[in-house]
């Protein structure tokens, strides 16, 4: 705000700069979708490891192929993620003691396994102390009486001086409601809960959903915001999505076009049972290649891995939450602009794959955009393959290489983010200048990181926003155009050695 001198000396006054520095968002956070025994149901669930998972939706389960993509996920290099659980036909544990109605955080049978203990206090009827238990095994064999447990209970959770009054600062309701992992808590009447424990019961796991099942893909694509895939439409931000298993070319359509809508991209499986001669027909991708395809790849075949639930016996899994971790790790190490293929991409815990395939079968899939799992010796199982789903040879589209599409959803999210500050500013020379400055700063930091052609920036970049872009009747509609232009990196992925043999002398 500009000073108003009223007495003679000396004023200062602090000018802005115009700079509003850029910093890049995230690129590999990862989306889950899939069904587990346990967890909530009503949002995407954010964890940060696998212990996370653990805790939450109850660890590995020889019927979830999530549970096995989330943990092959951290195992390659993932960090953070969302989990979105599917459900159907399940209901929750539930219990009432008195006026107190309470109910498991989701469903399932995992709940049954917890019991309600209160304990009014002793000067106060009205008030009480709840607490969570998980209650021990009952050991039977021997018998004893008193029987003994082999597990004793154990507390998880405690509420301390609750009231049953829907006023009262420490109403039940509003406090466990908020406070509570493993319970909701509903007040039907001013009954005060005597002592006693009461045990959770009615939790129903329902019918395990299977990709490419019919009940799986209602509970994937159910309308609304608040079901299914859709969501992680209330999540700030995703950038891969992964449906473990899902191999279902209309499924997996829906998903691409969900993906582009949202800046995100599909790493998506091929079938289970999918071979080469069955992907390797003309038609083996219909259904898969359409507009939609550039933010989605494809990998094949699934890979072999130890399973710790079965003693870790060797079975094949989907391949996405491996790859999902591959790019986690090759975005933290080199950039997003680095195809997350090569020798370098390596998958930890894998011990091989389910088809190993020859270098010609690997060059009939790779020209129709099927990225291949190869098992190399002393490189291991390693991602051979970095193109889109869009990336056929005959296609020749501009975004044919997972590195070239990531590194401008990358860039579009973050200066869709970073550049909300221009709304509503004057729209003039003045604004168009902060817009060149912030921006191309921005870009020029990417280019000096590696992350495109060139050996200049003019070579590497561009950011236009004059009287060029916005015209006087753009400014009379209130809008502003910014151009942005970027050379990109596209991977090297044939190396052609040429060898000749000298004929004749060579005079020294």
């Amino acid at each position: 705000m500009p000073i108003t001198p009223t007495y003679p000396g000396v004023y200062i006054e602090e000018i802005p700069s115009g700079v509003r520095t850029i910093t890049g968002v995230a690129t590999s956070i990862t989306a889950f979708v899939g069904w587990a025994a346990k967890g909530p149901t009503d949002r995407a669930q954010s964890i940060q490891s696998f212990a996370d998972y653990e805790r939450i939706f109850g660890g590995l389960d020889v019927r979830s192929d999530l549970s096995y993509a989330v943990y092959h996920f951290f195992a390659n290099g993932g960090q953070q993620g969302y989990v979105v659980r599917l459900d159907s036909g399940s209901q929750a544990a539930s219990a009432t003691t008195a006026g107190l109605e309470v109910t498991a955080s989701g469903p399932g049978t995992w709940a049954n396994d917890y019991k309600i203990r209160v304990k009014r206090r002793v000067d106060d009827a009205t008030r009480f102390r709840l607490e969570v238990v998980l209650a021990g095994n009952q050991e039977t064999s021997p018998p004893t009486s008193p029987p003994t447990f082999a597990d004793p209970d154990v507390t998880v959770e405690a509420f301390e001086n609750l009231s049953m009054s829907d006023t009262d600062p420490r109403s039940a309701a509003s406090v466990i409601n908020s406070g509570s992992a493993v319970i909701s808590a509903e007040i039907n009447n001013a009954t005060v809960p005597g002592d006693g424990e009461t045990d959770l019961g009615g939790g129903v796991d329902g019918d395990p959903l299977q990709p490419n099942d019919a009940d799986f893909h209602t509970a994937l694509n159910a309308g609304g915001s608040d079901t299914g895939v859709h969501l992680l439409e209330r999540v700030d931000l995703f950038n891969l999505l992964c449906v473990p298993g899902e191999s279902d070319a209309t499924q997996v359509g829906l998903l691409q076009k969900f993906c582009r809508d949202h800046r995100a991209f599909l790493i998506a499986d091929a079938a289970g049972d999918a071979t080469f001669g069955s992907l390797s027909p003309v038609n083996a991708l219909n259904g898969l290649t359409g507009n939609d395809s550039i933010n989605a790849a494809i990998y094949f075949p699934w890979i072999s891995a130890a399973d710790p639930v079965q003693e870790n016996r060797l079975r094949p899994f989907p391949p996405s939450g491996f790859v999902a971790g591959l790019f986690a790790r090759t975005d933290a190490q080199r950039g997003v602009w680095k195809a997350p293929a090569g020798t370098e991409a390596s998958l930890s815990g894998a011990s091989g794959v389910a088809q190993t395939l020859t270098d010609n079968e690997n060059g009939t899939l790779n020209i129709k955009a099927v990225n291949c799992i190869r098992n190399f010796p002393v490189f291991g199982t390693i991602v051979w393959g970095a193109r889109t789903l869009r990336g056929n040879d005959e296609v020749g589209d501009q975004w044919k290489y997972v590195p070239v599409r990531r590194t401008a959803l990358f860039i579009e999210e973050t200066l869709y983010r970073a550049l909300k500050w221009v709304v509503f500013e004057p729209n003039d020379e003045p604004l168009w200048a902060q817009i060149r400055l912030n921006v191309g700063a921005f870009m020029r930091d990417l280019f000096r990181q590696g992350a495109f052609q060139g050996s200049t920036p003019r070579d590497a970049y561009f950011v236009k926003c004059d009287k060029e872009t916005t015209t006087q009747s753009d400014i009379n509609r209130g809008i502003v155009n910014i151009v942005v232009g970027f050379a990109p990196l596209k991977p090297a992925e044939f190396v052609i050695l040429k060898i000749q043999q000298i004929a004749g002398q060579i005079e020294v």
